[in-house]
């Protein structure tokens, strides 16, 4: 086997920086990241994951599939200690969940990047406990970015990261790192019987999500009181009115919801929320975020083969 002496300087010296990097990773990043042990009601562990702790008075983020609907779990700590941990939050839809880990300590802690400064091809370094490993550690690159995953809840999650650095059953929580050193996503998912496909929801997501556990103690999204469905709308259809391919035909509306307060009828179409496209019902859930919980929306409508708009006030998501 060649080791860094058998090759040309060049290469050498490119092997030789890989390594320093992901060596300084770890060690930036490897304290902060813990084993999830979530307990059910009696106390029983249902499971086992990986998180990471983002502030020193304990906060860990972990994957909401990985506390399974616990709301108390045990860390093991990369010092060998356990500490009980509450849960502060759980959000299905977009796979993440926040601890609150009991003691009085300070923890080693990571800080969450940027996740939109990533670039195909850039170095990552996955950290996790997979298959009951402490501390594993795997190295890839940023394989592609702004894929779509589906989430256990059902909903589409936007803008996960796809990489190749191997996870296992276990990893699930566990930070994806950059080279310098920040946590820019929580791994989340591999595609079974495929080859170095696994994803990571990205670290911005994971802020959002993170205000919103911390200032209401739930992810709020907003709701205009319909079902709906995706269809095709007919090409005719489609050409006359400069609309896409496809619209969210309305099954059902609840009684005195902000649609019906609106006017919109079963059987309509909606193409469009505040201008922008509505090709789907994943498009109108992402849309309807806690931004326009309380405030007018303006929703464009294929109602009768005509065109028309109405202003919807959505109301929180229950």
């Amino acid at each position: 086997m060649l080791d860094s002496l058998d090759l040309p300087p060049a290469d050498a010296l490119a092997v030789d920086a890989y390594s320093r990097t992901v060596s300084s990773v770890v060690d930036r990043v490897g304290p902060a990241v813990v084993r999830v042990e979530p307990q059910s009601a009696d106390r029983r562990r249902a499971g086992m994951g990986s998180g990471v702790v983002i502030s020193p008075d304990g906060l860990v983020l972990t994957n909401s599939h990985v506390i399974a609907g616990a709301t108390r779990a045990r860390l093991a700590l990369p010092d060998g200690q356990t500490t009980e941990a509450t849960v502060l939050g759980d959000d299905p839809d977009t796979d993440l969940a926040l601890l609150r880990a009991t003691g009085a300590r300070s923890f080693p802690s990571a800080r969450l990047g940027d996740s939109k400064t990533l670039r195909r091809g850039q170095l990552v370094v996955a950290i996790g406990n997979p298959l009951g490993f402490e501390s594993t550690i795997t190295a890839g690159i940023v394989s592609a970015l702004g894929r779509s995953l589906r989430a256990r809840s059902g909903r589409l999650m936007d803008d996960v990261i796809q990489t190749d650095a191997a996870l296992n059953p276990g990893n699930s929580g566990g930070p994806l790192v950059a080279s310098n050193g920040e946590v820019v996503g929580i791994n989340t998912a591999m595609i079974g019987g495929a080859q170095g496909i696994c994803f990571a929801v990205a670290s911005n997501t994971a802020t959002v999500v993170l205000s919103e556990f911390i200032a209401h103690g739930r992810v709020r999204r907003a709701s205009i009181g319909i079902a709906g469905q995706t269809v095709p709308l007919p090409r005719r259809l489609s050409l006359a009115l400069h609309a896409g391919e496809r619209a969210v035909r309305v099954g059902e509306v609840v009684s005195g919801g902000p649609a019906s307060a609106a006017g919109l009828r079963e059987g309509d179409m909606i193409v469009a929320l505040d201008g922008h496209p509505v090709t789907g019902v994943d498009d109108l859930v992402r849309l309807l975020n806690a931004d326009r919980i309380g405030r007018s929306v303006s929703l464009s409508v294929i109602s009768d083969a005509r065109l028309r708009t109405l202003d919807v006030t959505p109301t929180e998501r229950r």
